[in-house]
């Protein structure tokens, strides 16, 4: 009764309020402490309803196209269009994991290889929207002993840092031996301890290399003070509701996560580099990268200014072929028009993202059987835009 008396409650209320009020502006999109309530979700907007009629007008070109890459129910994996948000088509078959004779869902988690970069981008993407990070900074600066002062948290993101490729240098016996699992901070110690040269000078050539997005991860450990698993979950998982996503730890994960075949369901094992993350090791399935890339594309989601820089072509490397921006390769046609996609390749999984912003189109393939077929999703563009592929040609890709 005597707290009551003496205290001047507008006072109080005032203080809590402020309290609350500034503890919600410092705490960011994260909270670094361990098991600390993470942000509700984002919340995913879907466009204008689509009619009846245009659903089954591409529904019908989408099924001949399928039948006629997966003939006799083939594909082994997961196949999604959408736009604006709405699934036109999706189709799962085959076998996500022979040894517990478990089918293909919609909820199977497949490793989705270097589509990977996408998401790992997005998450230095939301760093740098939140001021933790900044494009031109150094990576000197957050990483002890990287041994390249001109390197920048940008030319890690367009693959124009130089650095060479750490299954190239790590596969020679004097600087690793293959029987021990490589981890992301073996191939930092590696650089600087083995003197490994950069492979040309910093931003005078792209040359997509998977030692940037490992680096990325540890960068991404650095700066939120949580492992690369629990950061992606915190930052991209959990806010977008991928439920079905995650990172996958090599130690804990290799009895449990969707194996990968090749030919008549024959097992790809393991190997000495299959515990690097950042570059792969993200599963995921078609939904939650739907949900992925309608949260990216929303302008609500991190400054549009950073999107727009994405899907920047800084390589160039083929002009009207290949670019590559941050975290996304591209074509971009002398008529103006671009197309932005990533692919993924590693041991059977291929996988291949598409996104098509003008028209709000979404196309996913994900596949744990090793299959090129893959790849033939952007063959799908020209029903939503003018994009001028040739439907007969074929192609591979990383």
């Amino acid at each position: 009764m005597i707290l009551i008396k003496k205290t001047n409650i507008p006072q109080l209320l005032l203080l809590f309020f402020l309290f609350t009020s500034c503890k919600g502006k410092n705490d960011g999109d994260y909270d670094t402490a361990e098991g600390a309530n993470i942000k509700k979700e984002f919340a995913l907007k879907e466009g204008p309803k689509l009619t009846s009629e245009f659903i089954n007008n591409k529904k019908a070109a989408i099924d001949r196209f399928y039948n006629k890459n997966w003939p006799n129910n083939s594909m082994n994996g997961g196949f999604l269009v959408a736009k604006n948000g709405q699934i036109i088509y999706e189709k799962y078959e085959g076998i996500a994991n022979k040894k517990t004779n478990t089918a293909m869902t919609s909820t199977s988690a497949l490793h989705v290889a270097s589509v990977s970069k996408v998401i790992t981008a997005t998450a230095i993407l939301k760093l740098v929207d939140q001021k933790k990070l900044a494009l031109d900074q150094k990576v000197t600066t957050l990483l002890k002993g990287f041994p390249y002062p001109d390197v920048t948290i940008e030319t890690l993101l367009n693959h124009r840092s130089g650095i060479r490729k750490y299954s190239y240098f790590t596969d020679k016996k004097e600087v690793w031996d293959g029987h021990k699992i490589l981890t992301n901070q073996d191939i930092l110690t590696l650089l600087s301890s083995k003197k490994i040269t950069l492979e040309y000078k910093t931003n005078t050539h792209f040359s997509y290399c998977n030692t940037n997005y490992a680096l990325l991860a540890l960068i991404i450990e650095k700066v939120t003070g949580q492992k690369y698993k629990d950061a992606m979950k915190t930052i991209i998982f959990k806010p977008l509701g991928m439920n079905d996503s995650y990172v996958f730890d090599y130690d804990k994960d290799r009895q449990t996560a969707n194996p990968s075949y090749k030919g008549n369901l024959v097992l790809y094992g393991w190997d000495f580099l299959d515990a690097i993350y950042g570059d792969k090791n993200v599963y995921s399935t078609p939904r939650d990268l739907l949900k992925f890339d309608m949260g990216r594309n929303d302008l609500e989601f991190f400054n549009p200014a950073l999107l727009k820089k994405a899907f920047t072509g800084y390589s160039n490397e083929r002009q009207g072929t290949r670019n590559y921006g941050l975290g996304m390769r591209m074509i971009n046609w002398p008529t103006g028009q671009n197309f932005y996609f990533h692919t993924g390749w590693w041991h059977g999984n291929t996988s291949m993202y598409v996104t098509l912003p003008p028209e709000k189109v979404t196309i996913i393939a994900l596949s744990n059987k090793f299959t090129r077929t893959t790849y033939q999703i952007k063959n799908l563009a020209p029903l939503f835009g003018d994009y001028p592929f040739d439907v007969a040609k074929s192609e591979t890709e990383e």
